[in-house]
């Protein structure tokens, strides 16, 4: 009878079956040393192990590594991280560690599946969702259990990396997140998977270097493309703004009077202002404008010059209307102080800037799906 042998680059019966036994050695010593001596056996040939030799490495390995010190276990972690067919259980014991060992696991391993991944971030604290962040095959069912829970710093870590895959309710909430937090701003402006209408919801938040990066992509989308992200966002603007204010079925049939018999004009605008009609005025700035009520009222309530100068500068208000706005909107002192500032400005902003920015705030104007109090 033929003698069985050891098909080439396997493991030869015995050693496994010997390391095995090996296992319950008490010597903490030994066993670290046992430990290295089986993730070397692992590695040999790791495309040759059968699904009984890895389930034996996988039993070997956690028993050898339970009681090990974390540096151990790091080392054992670096090692599986690379391994195209690690063992399972092993994996996902590893994955779920302290940070300290799970980290090369969770930011390199590609063995890791989307279930492994939703059970790191669902039960375990923010090092380990930021390590999971970072990866560039995030799915957006990791994506967004990742952004309900994690603090400011993790959110950033997520946001800054595109290969992320983000649903637009995950997109939703973090812009609602940094549209109260400042240190956000950065990294949802410069995020390149953010889908324009939420990019341009940050227009009235940002400082102006983050504007012009808003504007700058604007400009390099085409028409049809604006358009069509401009509807996907339409209705949770509106639903997000709120009620609109006591005076405005008043104030709307008045202005709509006026300008039924040609009576609305830029005149009329700086009237409204310099006798404390503020909603007559906004109304007004919306039919001359085209951009929605709430647009309007957040500009104007914000005292947001910037933004007033595109909404004039898209319609070829002359720069001298600009500047009376701006003295009104202002504290007297302050308007005054600023005009010459804010003339400059207005000076040097492009006319078809100003369009490419006003496309989304005219968008809300149709949508009909704010209530009034």
């Amino acid at each position: 009878m033929t003698e069985a042998t050891t098909p080439p680059g396997a493991i030869p019966a015995n050693k496994l079956q010997e390391l095995i036994a090996l296992a319950a050695e008490p010597s903490s010593a030994r066993r670290r040393e046992l430990l290295r001596e089986v993730t070397d056996l692992f590695f040999i040939t790791p495309d040759s192990h059968g699904e009984r030799e890895t389930a034996l490495f996988d039993d070997v390995l956690q028993s050898l590594a339970a009681d090990m010190e974390s540096e151990v276990q790091a080392e054992l972690a670096e090692r599986m991280a690379e391994a195209e067919r690690p063992p399972r259980s092993l994996l996902r014991t590893l994955a779920a560690a302290p940070i300290a060992v799970a980290k090369p696991v969770l930011t390199r391993s590609k063995a890791l599946t989307e279930d492994d991944l939703l059970h790191v971030v669902s039960t375990r604290g923010q090092e380990h969702l930021r390590a999971v962040s970072g990866r560039d095959d995030l799915t957006h069912a990791v994506s967004d259990i990742i952004v309900e829970r994690a603090d400011d710093r993790t959110l950033n870590v997520l946001l800054a990396n595109d290969q992320a895959d983000l649903s637009r309710k995950a997109s939703e909430l973090a812009v609602d997140r940094a549209s109260k937090n400042p240190t956000l701003h950065e990294v949802v402006v410069g995020r390149g998977a953010l889908p324009l209408d939420l990019l341009n919801e940050m227009y009235f938040q940002v400082e102006a270097r983050l504007r012009e990066t808003i504007a700058a992509k604007n400009a390099a989308v085409d028409p049809h493309t604006l358009d069509a992200a401009l509807e996907a966002g339409r209705k949770r603007l509106a639903a997000r703004d709120g009620a609109l204010p006591s005076d405005f079925a008043e104030a709307e049939a008045h202005v709509r009077g006026l300008n039924a018999r040609g009576a609305i004009n830029p005149s009329s605008l700086v009237a409204f202002l310099r006798h404390g009609e503020r909603t007559r005025f906004l109304v007004a700035l919306c039919e001359l404008t085209q951009i929605d009520f709430h647009t309007a009222r957040r500009i104007v309530e914000r005292k947001d010059l910037d933004a007033l100068a595109i909404v004039c500068k898209a319609v070829n208000f002359d720069r001298a209307l600009f500047l009376t706005f701006t003295v009104l909107i202002l504290d007297p002192g302050e308007g005054m102080a600023k005009a010459e500032e804010y003339g400059r400005l207005y000076a040097e902003l492009p006319q078809d800037a100003a369009l490419r920015t006003m496309r989304f705030w005219k968008m809300r104007r149709t949508t009909g799906d704010v209530k009034a109090a």
